[in-house]
């Protein structure tokens, strides 16, 4: 009788654990058709750039192995911060749906007054520093006033803002059209040869799993409390241990080198920065909302010209930094700072990482993988020694391909609801 008793208490148990495994099962193979889901749904996230930086990389390699040495990797991140800083501006005004094309002419304008502030002048660097960030702020305010109390579209604006702010350039450098900046400064230093101590380097590196854990977990718990579906611990373990080995074999590849350079980790802390207060604060949540949707922002109680002022005024100033990091990284502050391709690539940076050119989507990150291309292959057709007539098609053909995955990916998204 007792062992009657005790199979039937059993059973119950093994179903009830049997049905647990099956519930866990369940869940990572619902993640997974979740994420092919949302694939074909037009939902691309920064799938494109990662498959675009592997067929790269691997191109590039074959045709010159130097490409993936790590004193060469390492050059390579010192280029992408002074570009990217840009790119991170340019993403807060496409997630509105508008451009600003002038940020090459800010950054040059800004590398001219730091030259003629602390070189010619004699002021302190970061009393020059200082006037540079105000007159990018000023720039950008300029820009919103335009656009909401005139109605001038920023394609124009910040248009007529590149020849006047190119203008401003040359006439503050003068004749001579170039200065130098000591080599022996601080801040010269800082754009050419600092890297990050090999431990501090390592420590960095594991925080992004240790966040991600984090943040995940209260999730978690959070939507257990709310009686909602939850995923599998395992799952999240398995992605926290994968982002972490490969963030610490990049940092350990880039140590057999030079070192992870200052000025990178500088652009990528901005970056981070910048996502927080994109996906964690009002701010943000209104950004999205106002480059989704204007006028629904605007009748939800958004103040709409309050966040079209902050987008400029942050483009501007992210563009006077990267300004004043071009000219460290340099040495040098010149008539031809800022030209070329500096808007172009600043603007391709972003969108190639997924910054959506319609508005409404985007992240700080996608300007943090994007310029990784561009410099990636800027580098590359420059290890062959091709002429930059072939880097200018070539990013330009990277580009165009970006926008059209982008306008694929929207269509697949209204047609599947999720836009």
């Amino acid at each position: 009788m007792s062992q009657k008793m005790s199979d039937t208490v059993s059973q119950p148990a093994a179903l009830d654990r049997s049905d647990e495994r099956v519930r866990h099962d369940d869940n990572i193979m619902g993640m997974v058709k979740a994420f092919f889901d949302r694939v074909r749904s037009g939902d691309l996230g920064m799938l494109p750039v990662f498959v675009g930086l592997i067929v790269i990389s691997t191109v590039f390699s074959l045709l010159n192995p130097v490409f993936l040495a790590p004193n060469n990797l390492v050059n390579l991140l010192f280029d992408c911060a002074t570009v990217g800083v840009i790119s991170l501006g340019i993403v807060c005004v496409l997630m509105l749906g508008e451009i600003d094309l002038s940020v090459g002419s800010m950054s040059g304008l800004s590398s001219a007054i730091l030259g003629v502030l602390w070189v010619n002048m004699g002021w302190p660097i970061p009393l020059a520093i200082l006037v540079a960030i105000v007159a990018g702020i000023v720039v950008g305010a300029l820009y919103a006033v335009l656009y909401n109390r005139l109605g001038m579209p920023s394609f124009v604006a910040t248009l007529a803002g590149l020849l006047a702010l190119l203008g401003m350039q040359l006439y503050i450098l003068g004749p001579t059209g170039s200065i130098n900046l000591p080599y022996a400064s601080p801040l010269v230093r800082f754009g050419q040869i600092l890297v990050m101590p090999d431990w501090l380097s390592y420590v960095l590196a594991l925080l992004p799993g240790v966040v991600l854990v984090v943040n995940e977990m209260r999730k978690r718990r959070q939507r257990q409390a709310s009686n909602l579906s939850s995923p599998p611990v395992g799952a999240l373990a398995v992605k926290a241990i994968i982002l972490t080995a490969a963030l610490e074999f990049a940092v350990y590849y880039l140590n057999l080198g030079r070192g992870v350079p200052w000025m990178f980790g500088l652009f990528v802390a901005i970056a981070v920065i910048l996502n927080y207060a994109l996906t964690r604060t009002k701010w943000g949540r209104s950004m999205f909302a106002v480059g989704g949707n204007r006028e629904a922002a605007r009748r939800a109680g958004i103040n709409v010209r309050r966040i079209y002022l902050s987008a400029f005024v942050l483009c501007s100033t992210l563009a006077t930094i990267g300004g004043i990091l071009s000219a460290s990284r340099l040495a040098s502050s010149s008539q031809q700072a800022g030209t070329g391709d500096v808007n172009l690539n600043a603007i391709a940076a972003a969108v190639i990482g997924g910054t959506s050119l319609f508005g409404g989507r985007g992240s700080a990150y996608s300007a943090l993988l994007g310029i990784i291309v561009i410099q990636a292959i800027s580098n590359g057709l420059t290890l062959l020694n091709l002429s930059s007539s072939l880097r200018y098609m070539i990013t330009g053909a990277v580009l165009a391909i970006a926008v059209i995955v982008d306008s694929l990916a929207r269509r697949s998204r209204v047609s599947h609801g999720r836009a």
